[in-house]
């Protein structure tokens, strides 16, 4: 009953192998971290606008508690059967993103349609298809020479329309993060090299025209290159960012102590909560949390490496990639690295759907370390009856 009031304490842990222990612990301590940052990135503007320092927090540790529920019951779930269910759910939340584009539907948030509004909460389904697109893919590119031409065909489309949806929202970013994320699963599964360079190309184009033709996008670009040519304009962002992480200079101003994340740097506890963090711990600070997050692909990758089941393999490889490959992009982004975009740090960053989406991501992550350890190994199949 304890574990379900506090989802960290669980006696059937001690059941694991040693490597699943670890990799949760390692989670928590993901998790801790973020609270802890979010907590100082979000107390004085929760403060100004709601009048409660804690809005934010309080909220996000709700989040969190659902988050770790579902987490439970995932890493006590056989794989088998979440590739069972994968299908729907990915069809499921396909239909929650086309439906943000329905009038009345989604709610638009500076200027752009990626929420729907649920009374007082808002979800953001794009956030939620991570975890279902890297299932599906590493079922589909794991068994790529078994599959039918016309299943791949089927699940190929089935992908595209999918990354079309988000990209029309418009939402570029998190549309090539899933993209780069199947192209380096497929990549992982030794997928013949003419079809990921067709679909290398075919994306690099598409983000081309995107940003062509919207021109918000292009000002982001533009301010990337040069911020400081318009520091009042399209290059505030990235100008006060770039002052915040300058400012904690080697050790940091102490936690709390951010001046910029007092209403000089915007959106401080989503977008650009690694710049309160680095201005708050430094650079030495900063080396610490890349190494953290080193470590963490690092063991992923060990796990993926002993897995004797090639589709659970490209599991623990696609999740490694979203988790720590988007956090990376969100430290690009906060350094001026990466042009601006709108990818929150896992975790870290404030909302619901974010925490929710990264929590079943490493749950799927130690579920497949527990497999690595268990009996004898399932053939998977493609249901047949879920194609399209």
């Amino acid at each position: 009953m304890l574990r379900y009031i506090i989802p960290i304490f669980d006696p059937d842990v001690r059941h694991w192998s040693g490597e699943a222990r670890f990799l949760r612990w390692l989670t928590f301590l993901w998790i801790s971290i973020g609270l802890i940052t979010l907590f100082s990135a979000s107390y004085a503007v929760a403060e100004a606008e709601t009048g409660n320092g804690w809005y934010y927090m309080i909220r996000q540790l709700i989040w969190t508690w659902t988050g770790l529920q579902g987490f439970n019951i995932i890493v006590r779930s056989p794989l088998q059967y979440l590739f069972k269910l994968s299908p729907w759910c990915l069809f499921l939340v396909l239909g929650l993103i086309l439906s943000t584009h329905v009038p009345g539907l989604g709610e638009n948030i500076n200027g752009a349609t990626r929420w729907i509004k649920l009374g007082p909460v808002l979800i953001q389904p794009s956030e939620l298809m991570k975890p279902f697109l890297v299932l599906q893919s590493s079922l589909i590119f794991g068994q790529w020479e078994r599959v039918p031409w016309r299943i791949r065909w089927q699940w190929l489309i089935a992908f595209s329309v999918i990354l079309a949806s988000i990209l029309l929202q418009p939402n570029l970013s998190t549309t090539a993060l899933c993209g780069m994320s199947l192209w380096l699963i497929a990549v992982a599964s030794g997928i013949p090299a003419i079809y990921l360079t067709s679909t290398a190309l075919g994306g690099a184009l598409t983000a081309f025209i995107s940003i062509s033709l919207r021109e918000y996008q292009r000002e982001r670009v533009t301010a990337f290159l040069n911020p400081w040519e318009d520091p009042m304009g399209n290059g505030y962002q990235l100008v006060q960012s770039l002052m915040a992480v300058g400012s904690g200079g080697i050790f940091g101003t102490g936690y709390g102590m951010s001046q910029q994340k007092l209403f000089y740097l915007p959106i401080q506890y989503t977008d650009f909560i690694f710049s309160v963090f680095a201005e708050e711990f430094g650079f030495v600070g900063g080396i610490i949390l890349l190494l953290f997050l080193f470590s963490y692909a690092t063991f992923a990758l060990r796990i993926a490496m002993k897995c004797r089941h090639r589709v659970k393999r490209l599991v623990a490889i696609g999740v490694m990639v979203i988790m720590v490959g988007q956090a990376l992009l969100n430290i690009g982004v906060a350094t001026g690295a990466l042009p601006t975009t709108g990818l929150p740090f896992p975790l870290f960053s404030y909302g619901g759907s974010s925490s929710l989406a990264s929590l079943t991501l490493a749950a799927l992550l130690i579920r497949v370390a527990r497999e690595n350890n268990e009996a004898p190994v399932v053939t998977l199949s493609v249901p047949n009856k879920l194609v399209m």
